[in-house]
């Protein structure tokens, strides 16, 4: 090196920093061992500091990145606020949403007075909430797709809120007891002790949404009822908000009859996965049945979720991406 050479600096990349008001927020936006900002920089190329105070600094090449970094924590940030949750799913939902128009990232979310909040982690759950949350265009939603898409707990959640705020009398949710069955009258105790354990899921969702003190005071009251499909037929169903979940189970009839019970001021969510329907063999579903006759009514939404949209754990989008390969290999071999 000629004694006139100087050392090369290392080029800088370009940098922004975002300023927020409360530096422990920022702590909870960043993530246990900043797993949260791992993930902004894995999804969006970009590298993410918090030299303390309340700042993040955005570090990335291209300025369309840092764009995409800035709306998405300022986003987070305000769900922080808001009292929402921020986990990896999330910040990944949000990070994939980031195109969207500003502040849309975390718009869809349902707000339980006293209680939980929760908002759409992917594409598929925003679509869901805003329809459930559009009575001026539907009443009856549908939200078909695998397990693990949040389908039944947002269902509850916005039917628990509707409930809270005072606008329905009733929550009402019901399922088929297919698994019980002929089965029924071995199981020990009462009709009520005996159909329990198949409704577990819907009362673990309830004290999610409304928290433990809220749930038992509104179950007392009689203002939530959780029920088998069979027990809806014959009546009418006014200012309620109502879920039928595992839809797949309805035969056609059961579906048709549980349809037809929506009266004065009420509104419905049917959830379910037709791909695992627990009827006997040859029995055909009622689900995909009435989404192939209710499509192109009026005042039906009907949102499909994908394995893109599965927040339960990250091995379960995998798996439901096996099976649904697998079926299309078998498919194609009846073709």
């Amino acid at each position: 090196m000629s004694r006139s050479a100087k050392p090369r600096r290392p080029r800088r990349e370009p940098a922004e920093t975002l300023y927020f008001d409360n530096a422990e927020r920022v702590r909870l936006l960043a993530g246990a061992g900043h797993e949260n900002f791992a993930v902004v920089e894995a999804e969006l190329g970009v590298r993410l500091e918090a030299p303390g105070g309340g700042q993040i600094m955005i570090i990335a090449e291209e300025a369309r990145a840092r764009t995409e970094a800035r709306r998405v924590l300022s986003a987070l940030y305000a769900g922080i606020e808001d009292g929402i949750q921020i986990d990896p799913p999330a910040v990944k939902a949000a990070c994939l949403m980031a195109e969207d128009e500003p502040g849309e990232e975390i718009d869809a979310v349902i707000r339980v007075p006293r209680g939980e909040q929760f908002a759409a982690r992917t594409e598929g759950q925003r679509v869901y909430v805003r329809a459930l949350k559009d009575e001026k265009s539907y009443d009856m939603v549908f939200g078909v797709g695998p397990a693990g898409t949040g389908k039944t707990l947002l269902a509850v959640a916005y039917g628990a809120s509707q409930l809270a705020l005072g606008h329905v009398d009733r929550l009402v949710i019901t399922r088929p007891a297919v698994e019980a069955g002929e089965r029924l009258g071995f199981l020990p105790g009462d009709l009520t002790e005996k159909i329990d354990p198949y409704l577990l899921p819907i009362w673990d969702a309830l004290r999610d949404a409304l928290g433990q003190r809220v749930y038992e005071k509104m179950r007392e009251e009689g203002r939530i009822e959780v029920a088998p499909l069979a027990f809806m037929r014959g009546r009418t169903l006014s200012k309620a908000f109502v879920v039928v979940d595992e839809a797949q189970n309805a035969t056609v009839p059961q579906m048709r009859m549980v349809l037809t019970r929506l009266g004065e001021g009420s509104r419905m969510a049917v959830t379910g996965d037709p791909t695992q329907t627990d009827l006997r063999p040859g029995e055909p579903s009622g689900l995909p049945h009435a989404l192939g006759i209710l499509t192109d009514v009026e005042r039906i939404a009907l949102c499909r979720f994908d394995r893109r949209d599965v927040v339960r754990h990250g091995l379960v989008a995998r798996i439901v991406d096996a099976y649904e390969k697998d079926d299309e290999r078998r498919e194609a071999r009846r073709g």
